[in-house]
């Protein structure tokens, strides 16, 4: 006899015990980026692997070492999306969303990498990806880091995280400081790792990226982005950081930050934390004004982040935010034959009467002290008991399962308002 089949490394089951904190953080998710007039787009989740290569740059980690592709039956090569920016320019151009538009975007789901799994890091992982088209200056900058910071007050998160800004200049300005960066590292070649001696010549700014403790002293003396800044981009910068000054967000400059993907140019920013080991990335983006071009679209300044979901989960289980909001308002008891039949109709009766209740019902048979410790154990604040003596007088008992009240009995209209009260205090 065969043995049971398992889950693939890496890509992990979200049981119900788990699913609360992940429908608490989409639904801030969304209603933030309502609040901020931002729209919601949906992708596909395999693209042809030519987009990826082109956007995010042959010679990374990510093109090089970790898709998912494969060939379909047509022999064209497909990949599982390793990030969202490149699908939604993709989408953006194709659909002619972008030509004398400003579009504010935003997606959800999930994305593939065949890396090695660890807390916080695994091969499929969830994530926001928030887009800006057709806005060049510091202004909208400024509003995406500022509407992340709004979330993590939201969240109850704002303590344990910090934000990290860099500029990383024109393309002009990054090939010169290219050459003289190669120019450094290659006189210290013997001391680099084998990553970064691979990336010597074909993308040396990552090697400001390197978190081997072993590179930290040559990282922080090779020469200085900022140092090298084109006037516009050093201007822009600028502008950037009074408007984060203005309304008091806290950040700190980091010359190494460079981020992973090919496409970034001028403003690029994280927000990392100390509470997850080494993954301490929780939110990272960026300008990436050549892209759309990149991509075979006109000319269109862009900018946006990205949020990976399962490191804000792991947050949120150190945090005290209350998870019970989805747990039942009302558990239903149902003694007899009768109760049975006439609980269902009340349920439904709830239901419409009382907009927002969440309602479960005791389902099968199991003995009055059975249900109401299935009614503990589902989370719900109350307990609305129907037995034979209930349903012919035309009334429910409702006892409260998380405070020391008396049990009280009601008739059926009064138990309608009494319940849409509840609702309204528990919102």
């Amino acid at each position: 006899m065969s043995g049971n089949i398992q889950s693939v490394r890496g890509m992990n089951d979200l049981l119900p015990t788990q699913t609360p904190s992940w429908q608490f953080i989409e639904q801030t998710l969304r209603n933030l980026l309502a609040s901020y007039g931002y729209a919601e787009i949906r992708l596909p989740i395999v693209e042809k692997t030519e987009l990826f290569k082109r956007s995010i740059g042959e010679v990374t980690d990510i093109v090089e070492k970790e898709m998912y592709t494969f060939e379909d039956r047509n022999g064209d090569s497909l990949t599982l999306r390793p990030e969202g920016t490149a699908g939604c320019v993709r989408a953006a151009i194709e659909n002619g969303l972008l030509h004398n538009q400003i579009q504010k975007l935003w997606y959800l789901g999930p994305m593939f990498r065949h890396e090695r799994p660890q807390k916080g890091r695994y091969r499929q992982f969830h994530q926001l990806g928030v887009e800006v088209f057709g806005l060049p200056g510091p202004d909208i900058d400024a509003e995406l880091i500022v509407m992340t910071a709004r979330l993590w007050r939201l969240l109850g998160l704002d303590k344990s995280v910090t934000l990290q800004l860099n500029s990383l200049g024109s393309a002009d300005a990054r090939a010169a400081y290219r050459e003289k960066l190669v120019q450094y590292f290659a006189q210290h070649e013997s001391r680099l790792d084998e990553d970064s001696q691979r990336r010597l010549h074909s993308n040396p700014l990552r090697i400001l990226d390197s978190k081997n403790p072993a590179m930290a002293e040559l990282i922080v003396s090779a020469p200085k982005l900022n140092e090298h800044l084109d006037a516009e981009s050093h201007e822009h910068f600028m502008r950037l950081r009074a408007q984060l000054d203005a309304v008091g967000i806290a950040y700190q400059i980091n010359p190494c930050l460079v981020r992973g993907l090919d496409y970034y140019g001028r403003t690029v920013f994280e927000w990392v934390t100390d509470k997850l080991g080494a993954q301490g990335t929780v939110c990272a983006g960026g300008r990436f004004d050549g892209l759309v071009e990149q991509l075979g679209g006109k000319p269109t300044q862009a900018v946006g982040f990205a949020i990976g979901l399962e490191r804000l989960v792991a947050l949120l289980d150190e945090s005290v935010v209350p998870l019970t909001r989805y747990a039942p308002h009302v558990y239903m008891v149902r003694v007899g034959e009768a109760a049975q039949l006439h609980g269902l109709l009340l349920a439904e009766r709830l239901r419409d009467e009382v907009p927002g209740l969440r309602v479960e019902l005791n389902q099968g048979e199991a003995s009055f002290k059975s249900q109401l410790k299935r009614a503990d154990k589902s989370g719900a604040s109350l307990a609305l008991i129907l037995g034979e003596d209930e349903v012919s007088k035309g009334c429910a008992a409702i006892k409260n399962l998380r405070e020391q009240v008396e049990q009280k009995s009601f008739m059926l209209d009064q138990v309608v308002s009494f319940l849409q009260d509840f609702v309204v205090s528990n919102k």
